[in-house]
């Protein structure tokens, strides 16, 4: 697959490399979720430059030390001492070079060094402070555990803290991008073909490349290619959760199950969990991972009980909802029977994941202060699906959203409206819509 947006981050990582090379070294950290396309990123902004690329894989400090060796001197075309043993011998080494020449240092999985050597970060605080206003090193760092680098970098408490000059966090592609990928890799798709990409993806690039390589971006052929033996997508939710929950991760399991399940209020979870007490899980997974959000109803205080939790991420969402709920089908290699659950679960599922993708388009307009959805807590019949508040003041865009025009109805809708106005928005001018699959 070709290279897709990023244009505001290359071009950022363009103007930090000019200051690098010309001024002195800068410190750029790129962060996002496994997958999200960091050191794709990273290396389209650094070609045609001199560039080394240290990948930091889980291993002996004297062996990665051994691997980097050749690749440094083959990269800059530089002797490197034989027998240097420790990354801070090394990382002084590349400092000591940059003073005479400019130059990209890139170093990737950075976070690795936390289980390596931990002592690292405060030696390459002292030597990134001695060097840094004498020499000319675009210094960028990547790692896909989030947790982790956020400790790192912007913990107070941490040596690194306020070394980075900048701190890139990637997100997902955005709707235009899904669109401009679909007509260039699958001219004849239909709008349930792109619903199907960003329910199934949620705009990850490299699950993306793996549809469009494998010209699999139809919905029967996504989800064909998902379930299969040896599929990639099998292990992979539990693979990325794994490395940022460690160890004891089966507390949090067991929340996202229940989430994507349905089950969205802390009482409900817990009740699922025998009674569990999960506030602190829930806590960290909101602010330390960033996976789960709380969501309020438009307009409703800090301190409300009407609180809902959702996952943010469409692809952990969809993978504990049928990778994980049925690992007894995947574990007898019984493939058929869960691509028959999905297809046959895809409309309700997908409907959801439609109303996601529109609050997402309204987002994207920049036209809104705020978006969300409405509800009270004791009478769901008056839930509304979009509310959102117009940057014009005293205007809001109150929408229904269903797959098919044909199961609007327009009369509880109306109904529907009439006790909002009366709510919340009796000083506001309302918009009303409804948005199917047509209005994607």
């Amino acid at each position: 697959m070709k290279f897709y947006n990023r244009v505001s981050e290359l071009a950022e990582l363009e103007r930090i490399r000019n200051l690098s090379f010309n001024d002195f070294s800068r410190m750029t950290v790129v962060t996002g979720r496994r997958r999200i396309g960091k050191t794709s990123l990273i290396m389209k902004s650094v070609e045609n430059t001199p560039t080394v690329y240290l990948f930091v894989g889980r291993k002996n400090e004297a062996t990665l030390c051994a691997e980097f060796a050749p690749v440094i001197a083959g990269s800059l075309n530089a002797f490197v001492p034989e027998g240097i043993q420790s990354f801070r011998s090394l990382f002084q080494y590349l400092m000591e070079l940059a003073t005479k020449r400019s130059f990209n240092l890139v170093i990737d999985e950075f976070q690795e060094f936390f289980n390596i050597n931990e002592a690292l970060f405060s030696e390459m605080q002292n030597i990134w402070d001695s060097y840094r206003k004498k020499t000319h090193m675009n210094l960028i760092i990547s790692g896909s555990v989030y947790s982790l680098m956020q400790k790192i970098f912007q913990n107070s408490k941490e040596p690194l803290f306020g070394r980075a000059d900048n701190i890139i966090k990637l997100s997902a592609f955005d709707i235009a991008t899904l669109k401009e990928i679909m007509r260039d890799y699958y001219t004849e798709y239909t709008n349930d073909d792109l619903l199907a990409l960003y329910t199934f993806t949620g705009g990850i690039p490299k699950y993306i490349e793996l549809f469009c390589d494998n010209n699999r971006l139809d919905v029967d052929g996504m989800v064909e290619f998902m379930v299969r033996e040896n599929s990639s997508f099998t292990e992979e939710g539990k693979n990325l959760l794994i490395e940022e929950f460690g160890k004891n991760y089966a507390t949090y399991f067991s929340i996202l199950s229940a989430i994507s399940g349905g089950i969205s209020t802390q009482p409900k979870i817990e009740s699922a969990l025998a009674n569990k007490s999960i506030g602190g899980q829930l806590k960290r997974l909101i602010e330390d991972y960033q996976i789960i959000v709380r969501q309020r109803p438009v307009f409703s205080k800090e301190g409300t009980q009407a609180v809902r939790y959702e996952i943010q991420d469409n692809f952990i969402r969809f993978w504990f909802n049928y990778f994980d709920r049925h690992r007894s089908l995947i574990e007898i290699k019984n493939f058929q029977g869960l691509r028959n659950i999905i297809k046959t679960d895809y409309p309700t599922y997908s409907g959801i994941m439609l109303e996601r993708w529109f609050k997402q388009k309204l987002a994207e307009s920049f036209q809104f202060r705020e978006i969300g959805s409405w509800w009270e807590p004791k009478n769901e019949q008056n839930e509304i699906d979009i509310l959102a508040l117009k940057m014009e003041k005293n205007k809001a865009f109150v929408a229904e959203v269903k797959r098919r025009k044909k199961n609007f109805k327009p009369d509880l809708f109306a109904a529907k409206v009439e006790h909002l106005k009366h709510k919340i928005l009796a000083k506001y001018n309302v918009e009303t819509a409804f948005l199917s699959l047509e209005d994607m």
